[in-house]
């Protein structure tokens, strides 16, 4: 037989899958905490799973409630595109992005000024962190995508551009600097990509070092640089033009691949769309 879910079952559970509370729910879909109980009690009915454990101190998703989720969500967006493809509205909603503070500094303009125009109703609103930030957002569904980074740019296909790491100073060579027989390094967070590749380069060099500045911020870095006080590392993209990239004896530095991640299977059709512009665009910058 031929079951059917009530799109309004689907809503409650998200939100109490999400809040952890039956009576946070309540609130969030504008019902009674006992009417929220006798929905996710139907909709466990339906699918003949428990879906949800609850305590004491609130709700959380059994084995199956977190496989059921997925399709939920997966349901809902479907719904939604469905909608927008015999809408003349247009498409619509809002975004949450992510990305490194490199990658909007240097890129991040251009594609938006390209596809706000296309879809003047898409709300974007962006959160900037290193990838290994970015990436536990994504786990936990803080983000609907994200533009990270990868170690390799030619281990996955799905790299959309490369993007060499560069060291940055205020003056053209190592020897301008007069550092001596130590070289003061500005760098970001021990976690970043850009730290342990700078580390490691400088490692293999045999150059010494010391990290004498940190700064989890672009800004923080580039103003490092341009005091004269440390040698930066950052994207090649990113470097403002009254700072040098400085070569040997300094050692090369890696190329990271930029790649789009979504935060699951059905990303909404306006994430969709943003992804695909990003794709468009961002070889060509």
């Amino acid at each position: 037989m031929y079951t059917t879910i009530d799109p309004r079952l689907l809503v409650t559970f998200i939100h109490a899958a999400h809040s952890g509370s039956l009576s946070a729910t309540a609130v969030q879909v504008g019902r009674t905490q006992s009417a929220v109980t006798m929905q996710m009690q139907r909709l466990e009915e339906l699918i003949g799973q428990a879906l949800l454990h609850r305590s004491g101190s609130g709700v959380r998703l059994t084995g199956s409630g977190e496989r059921f989720l997925a399709y939920a969500e997966r349901i809902l967006r479907l719904q939604d595109e469905a909608l927008l493809s015999c809408s003349d509205k247009g498409l619509q909603g809002t975004i949450i992005f992510g990305s490194p503070e490199d990658y909007l500094f240097a890129f991040f303009a251009e594609i938006l000024r390209s596809f706000g125009p296309l879809y003047p109703n898409v709300e974007i609103k962006v959160i900037s962190a290193p990838t290994v930030e970015l990436k536990a957002l994504i786990n936990a569904r803080q983000l609907d995508l994200a533009l990270i980074s990868t170690p390799n740019a030619t281990d996955s296909q799905e790299v959309l551009r490369p993007e060499p790491l560069v060291w940055v100073g205020s003056r053209p060579t190592l020897g301008d600097h007069g550092f001596g027989e130590i070289v003061p390094l500005a760098l970001p967070a021990s976690n970043a990509m850009d730290h342990r590749a700078a580390c490691d380069a400088m490692t293999r060099a045999g150059l010494r070092y010391k990290i004498a500045h940190a700064s989890n911020s672009l800004a923080g870095l580039i103003g490092i640089a341009r005091s004269g006080l440390a040698i930066s590392v950052m994207t090649k993209e990113a470097v403002p033009p009254d700072l040098f990239i400085i070569g040997a004896p300094m050692p090369r530095l890696s190329v990271l691949g930029m790649l789009i991640k979504f935060s699951e299977l059905g990303p909404s059709p306006a994430a969709v769309a943003f992804a695909d512009h990003i794709k468009r665009v961002l070889p060509t910058l």
